[in-house]
Order: C-alpha cells, then structure tokens, then sequence
C-alpha cells in the first residue's frame, strides 16, 4: 500500500509541476493533422483575417492547442466564423482599431494530460487582461465529448445549432 500512496504522490508532484511551469503562448504554426477536431481547416484559414493560434508551452514542448477567430456576432458555422473573421478584421482595417470583441475558440486539443482545461483556463485569463474582448465563446462540434469538456471547464450552453453548438465562459 506504501508503494502505491507514492506511486500517486510522485504521479500528483509530476502532473501539478509541469501546470505550474506552462505559460501560454502565441502560434505562428501548428501540425493541423494533430488537431482531432477540425482537421480539414489548413494552416492558411487559422492564421488570416483575425485568426491566432495559442499553445501551452512546458520545457520547449506544446501541451495543448486551441485556435481562435475574433468576431463581433457568434457564428453557427465555420463558413460564418470564416466570413465574421473577415469582416471584423475589414472593419478594424477601416476604424483603427483592434479585431472583433468575442473571442471564438473553434477548436481544442491537449497532448499532456490536463492541457486542455489548462489551455481553456489560460486563455481565459488573457481575455479578461485584454482591452477589447468582452466574450470568449465556442464554435463546438455537436458531440458528447465537446459538451461535457466545455460544461466540466465553466462554460454554459448558448446555442445548440445544426451542426455545431456554441458554449460560453463568463468573463
């Protein structure tokens, strides 16, 4: 039984020792083959028009990826999120003025056990530290899994659409 409690113990020390090492950090790149969600969106459609990609990073390795759009409205679809991406980014063009007021995380995933709620927990954080977002929303896909993720990290559900559905973490 001693054997085990420290088997748990060393297991805990480790888990909480690379949380406490991560920071967030900004993408220029990500292997979108990785991503198990939307594997079909490529490289150029996360990176245009108001779109950045996060990453936890811990001892040179990423963690957990999560890649947004900035909007003004929420979007039902990739295809909307794709035209609202653009058009926030053509109206801060013309207005001086920073990209969309909701961040939408249209996709999540973790490579290191509990990188996923890090990401979401650390995203959080910079949102409510930023000037011009006032909303972090999803573009979900409508499964099981992305509904239980979202509910257990503190989000509520705003909308169940066709094909997707869309939680949102109070800021």
């Amino acid at each position: 039984m001693k054997k085990f409690n420290k088997k748990v113990k060393e297991k805990l020390n480790n888990f909480f020792d690379w949380i406490k090492g991560a920071e967030l950090v900004e993408l220029k790149t990500c292997n979108v083959k990785e991503d198990p969600v939307r594997p079909e969106l490529d490289l150029k459609f996360r990176t245009e028009y108001g779109r950045k990609i996060y990453g936890v990073k811990y001892r040179d390795e990423i963690c957990a990826i999560m890649c947004f759009g900035f909007t003004n409205d929420i979007p039902k679809t990739v295809e909307e999120l794709d035209l609202m991406t653009k058009d926030a980014h053509l109206q801060s063009t013309l207005r001086d003025r920073n990209v969309g007021k909701i961040a939408i995380a249209y996709t999540v995933w973790s490579k290191k056990k509990g990188g996923g709620k890090l990401i979401v927990k650390e995203v959080f954080k910079k949102i409510k530290q930023s000037h011009h977002l006032n909303r972090l929303v999803t573009l979900s896909p409508l499964t099981e899994m992305a509904r239980k993720f979202h509910l257990n990290n503190g989000a509520f559900e705003l909308q169940v659409n066709e094909k997707t559905q869309n939680f949102e973490y109070k800021i």
